[in-house]
C-alpha cells in the first residue's frame, strides 16, 4: 500500500494542469507499469502475491482520490486478467501472467456503438483456414487503450463473417498486442470529466489473431463467479477515492475562505452554516468509505468459498457501496464549492474537475439498475443477474 500512496503523492501535484489542458499522463502511465501494482492479482504459482480484491480497491481509492483520470485506466486491466483466470488455458495463462510480472498493462476494447442493443457485439471473430482468426470492426470508450501494451477486444464468435450476431452469440476475448497491423487506437475521447483516461475509439481492420490469443468469455457467466462483483468493486473505489479527494479540498479551500458577514466569527471553519456542511458531507463519505470496505470483505470471503449465494451476496454488497460511493461522489464535489466560496470557482483552481470526474465516472454502469437488484433482493431474496458489463 506503501507503493500506491507514493504514487497518488506524485500524480495528485499535476493533476489539476492535466485535466485542465487534457495532457495525457504518458510519464505517470510508465511510473504505474514500474511500480508492479499491476501485477498485484496475479496468481500466487504464477510468481504473483494474489493480493485480496478489498487490497486492489484500496489501490484504487487511493490513486483516485489523487487523480481519477489516472485511478481508471488500470481498472479493465485487472478485470481482464479475472477473465484469465476463469477461462483461460494454463498455457495461456503462464503466457500473459507473464508479460504483466514484467510490467505489462491490458485495456479493453469491448463497447459499441448502436443501433443494436449494449450486450450485442457486432465486432466477430471469423475463423481461417489456417487455425487462427480474422477481427473487424470498431469499438468506443476504450479507456486506456492508447497506454496498453496490449488491447483486449471483445467480440463474437460466429463460423462466417456474414453470420448476424445476437446477444445470445457466444463471445471471446481476443489479446491483442499494440503495434499489430490493423489495430488502430484514436485518441478521440472528448468528455467533460475523466479527460485523460484516454477512453477513445479502437478499429480493427482484418486483424490476424492467433487461436492461442482467445479466450472464452460467455462460459464467465454460465456458473457463479466473482466477475461483475470485483470489477464493480473497483468502479465503486474510483467514486469513493473522488469523494475522499474532493472533501479534502474542501476543507483546505475552506481554510482560506472568507466568513459571511452574518455569520460574526473570524474564519470560515467557524461559520456555523458551513460547519453544518463539513458535518454533512463527512458522514456521507465516511459512509461511502465503510460501505466500500464492507463490500470488499464480501468479495474476499466469497472467493474463499464461492456459491451462487456467497456470491450474490457479494454482488449486492458492491452494489450498496456503489450507490453510497456514487452519491458520495456528487455530494462531496459539489460541497465543497459551499466550503470554498466565490474564489473555488475560478477557472484558474479548476476545481470543477472533481465535479466533471464524478458525473462523468458515475455513468457507468447506472446505480438506479444497481438500485433494482438490491431493492428485489431485500424483498424477495432474488439472485443479482450476471453480466460482462464492466
Amino acid at each position: 500500500m506503501a507503493a500506491a500512496g507514493a504514487l497518488a503523492d506524485a500524480f495528485a501535484d499535476s493533476a489539476a494542469a492535466r485535466d485542465a489542458e487534457r495532457e495525457l499522463p504518458h510519464r505517470q502511465v510508465r511510473a504505474l507499469k514500474d511500480s508492479g501494482l499491476l501485477a498485484l492479482s496475479v496468481p500466487v504459482e504464477h510468481g504473483g502475491i494474489e493480493a485480496p480484491a478489498s487490497v486492489i480497491a484500496e489501490v484504487f481509492r487511493l490513486l483516485a482520490g489523487a487523480d481519477p483520470s489516472l485511478a481508471q485506466i488500470p481498472h479493465s486491466h485487472y478485470t481482464l486478467l479475472a477473465a484469465l483466470r476463469l477461462q483461460g488455458s494454463p498455457a495461456q495463462q503462464q503466457l500473459f501472467y507473464e508479460k504483466v510480472l514484467a510490467g505489462a498493462l491490458f485495456a479493453n476494447a469491448q463497447s459499441e456503438r448502436g443501433p443494436h442493443p449494449i450486450d450485442v457485439d457486432t465486432t466477430v471473430l471469423v475463423p481461417t483456414d489456417s487455425g487462427a482468426h480474422r477481427l473487424s470492426g470498431r469499438k468506443y470508450y476504450c479507456t486506456g487503450a492508447l497506454f496498453a501494451d496490449w488491447v483486449i477486444v471483445r467480440a463474437s464468435l460466429a463460423e462466417h463473417r456474414e453470420e448476424q450476431p445476437t446477444a445470445a452469440t457466444p463471445k471471446a476475448l481476443a489479446f491483442i498486442p499494440s503495434g499489430t497491423p490493423g489495430l488502430t487506437v484514436v485518441d478521440d475521447w472528448d468528455g467533460m470529466g475523466q479527460r485523460t483516461t484516454a477512453s477513445g475509439t479502437v478499429t480493427l481492420d482484418d486483424v490476424e489473431v492467433p487461436r492461442s490469443h482467445v479466450v472464452p468469455f460467455t462460459p464467465i457467466f454460465d456458473r457463479p463467479t466473482l466477475y461483475g462483483a470485483r470489477a464493480q468493486l473497483f468502479h465503486a473505489a474510483i467514486d469513493v477515492g473522488i469523494a475522499t479527494g474532493a472533501l479534502e479540498e474542501g476543507v483546505a479551500q475552506a481554510a482560506r475562505a472568507r466568513p459571511h458577514f452574518e455569520a460574526g466569527v473570524p474564519t470560515a471553519a467557524e461559520d456555523p452554516t458551513l460547519v453544518q456542511v463539513a458535518g454533512e458531507v463527512t458522514v456521507t463519505v465516511r459512509a461511502a468509505q465503510a460501505l466500500l470496505a464492507e463490500a470488499g470483505r464480501a468479495v474476499d470471503t466469497a472467493a474463499a468459498q464461492l456459491t451462487a449465494e456467497s456470491a450474490a451476496a457479494a454482488s449486492i454488497a458492491v452494489a450498496v457501496a456503489k450507490v453510497a460511493a456514487a452519491r458520495a461522489a456528487l455530494e462531496a464535489a459539489g460541497a465543497l464549492f459551499e466550503l470554498g466560496g466565490t474564489r473555488s470557482a475560478t477557472a484558474t483552481a479548476n476545481l470543477s474537475r472533481y465535479w466533471r470526474d464524478a458525473r462523468t465516472h458515475t455513468l457507468h454502469d447506472a446505480t438506479r439498475w444497481k438500485l433494482q437488484h438490491i431493492g428485489r433482493h431485500t424483498l424477495t431474496g432474488a439472485l443479482p443477474p450476471r453480466h460482462g458489463q464492466l
